[in-house]
C-alpha cells in the first residue's frame, strides 16, 4: 500500500483513519488488525438486531420463525403480517447495514467495510440477540453492495427484478445474484483487492447455503411465489396458539 499522509476525504474512504493514522509505525500492524477486528464486532452486534424479529416480538407478540418459511427476513414478514411491517423490517435491516459499512469504512477504509458487510450479514443470520437464528441475509447484502460498489449493485438489482418479474420466485432472484456477485464484482473493479474479493465470495456461499431449502423447493416445484398479500392475519395467528 503507497503511504498516505493526509486526511483527505478520499483517502479516508480508501484507507481509513487506523490506516492512515497507524502507517509505518512501530507495531502499526497490530493496531490495523485491531481495527478490523473492531469493524467485524461492530457489524456483527449491528447486525444482530435482527428488525423481523423485533417487530413481530413487539409488534405483533410473535415470532416470525414460527411461521411460513421460518426465515426472519422481509419476505417472510411480507406474507405473515403483510406490506406495512416487511416495509419496516427492510428499512432497518438496510439501515443497520449502512451503518456498519460506514463506521468501519471510516476506521478501516474499503476493507473495513467489506469484512463490515460480511459480518453484518453473519449477525443477521445468526444473531446473538435472537439465540442465533435469523433471516437469509439479502437486504443486509445489498446494501452492502451498494454501499460499496453502486455500480454493482444496479447490475445485480437488474438481474433480481428481471428474474423475480417473469418467475415470480424472489428466492431464485436472490439465488442467482449471490452466484454472480464475486465475478461482477471482480469484473467491475479496477483494483480488486484480496480482502474485498474474499468477503464478497463468503457472502455468497453463506446466503447461497442459507437458501438451500429454498433451492430444494425450487427443484421440486413446490417454492411459495412471491405476493403482496399476507398469509393469515397476525391476530388469527395468535388466537390458535392460545
Amino acid at each position: 500500500m503507497e503511504p498516505v499522509v493526509d486526511y483527505a476525504f478520499g483517502n479516508i474512504l480508501k484507507y481509513g483513519y487506523i490506516l492512515i493514522a497507524f502507517q509505518g509505525k512501530t507495531n502499526g500492524l497490530i493496531f490495523v488488525i485491531l481495527g478490523f477486528v473492531l469493524c467485524a464486532v461492530i457489524a456483527y452486534l449491528l447486525g444482530s438486531l435482527n428488525f423481523g424479529l423485533i417487530i413481530s416480538k413487539y409488534k405483533f407478540n410473535d415470532d416470525v420463525r414460527e411461521h411460513g418459511s421460518g426465515g426472519a427476513g422481509m419476505t417472510n414478514m411480507m406474507r405473515t403480517y403483510g406490506r406495512t411491517a416487511a416495509g419496516f423490517t427492510f428499512f432497518g435491516d438496510f439501515v443497520k447495514a449502512v451503518i456498519a459499512i460506514i463506521i468501519a469504512t471510516l476506521l478501516c477504509g474499503d476493507m473495513g467495510g467489506y469484512i463490515a458487510g460480511l459480518f453484518c450479514v453473519i449477525g443477521h443470520s445468526f444473531p446473538v440477540f435472537f439465540k442465533f437464528k435469523g433471516g437469509k441475509g439479502i437486504t443486509v447484502t445489498a446494501a452492502m453492495v451498494l454501499c460499496l460498489n453502486p455500480i454493482v449493485f444496479l447490475i445485480l438489482i437488474s438481474v433480481f427484478g428481471i428474474i423475480v418479474a417473469f418467475t415470480k420466485y424472489i428466492s431464485l432472484g436472490s439465488i442467482m445474484c449471490m452466484l454472480i456477485y464475486p465475478l461482477i464484482l471482480n469484473r467491475v473493479t479496477t483494483d480488486p483487492n484480496f480482502i474485498m474479493m474474499i468477503c464478497s465470495v463468503l457472502v455468497s456461499v453463506l446466503v447461497l447455503f442459507l437458501h438451500r431449502e429454498n433451492m430444494k423447493r425450487l427443484l421440486e416445484g413446490t417454492e411459495n411465489k412471491f405476493s403482496f398479500k399476507k398469509s393469515v392475519k397476525p391476530e388469527e395467528k395468535n388466537k390458535n396458539k392460545k
